[in-house]
């Protein structure tokens, strides 16, 4: 049967999907139970899209305690900020940051780490590259 997605977004789409999953499930069925799962969008493309020409931006014009940091780096530091995260001691020392994986953020919190970039941004005097801006316009939604 595979995945199937469908996104509900008022009452008449509501009543549209729910007759289409009760039409796949009923075919389904016939090869062997089904399983549901309901949840939220993940992150976009479009979404992710916008977040790597920050980060770029960021880790070319702010050192932290004496470092450049790069983007990689700085994605860790802001995922990090959003979900305060823990920090627990490393294996060989130092230390590991835990939960700081973007690709299972939902739309809502990647937007949310978007905002945190431009905010932090702002505060650091970040100049918006070229690419930077014109993936703001591009992707203006994703956000």
């Amino acid at each position: 049967m595979g995945s199937m997605s469908f996104t509900i977004r008022d009452a008449a789409s509501m009543a549209r999907v729910i007759e289409g999953i009760k039409n796949l499930v009923a075919k389904g069925l016939q090869a062997g139970p089904v399983v549901i799962t309901l949840g939220r969008e993940k992150r976009t493309e479009p979404q992710n899209k916008k977040m790597w020409p920050l980060l770029q931006d960021v880790s070319e014009q702010v050192k932290w305690y004496d470092q450049w940091l790069m983007p990689e780096d700085w994605k860790n530091m802001f995922t990090a900020a959003l979900r305060k995260s823990k920090v627990v001691p490393g294996i060989d020392g130092g230390v590991v940051v835990l939960g700081i994986s973007t690709s299972t953020m939902r739309k809502k919190e990647f937007s949310n780490l978007i905002e945190l970039i431009y905010a932090f941004g702002a505060e650091h005097e970040v100049k918006w590259s070229e690419k930077a801006i014109d993936i703001y316009e591009t992707y203006r939604e994703a956000a």
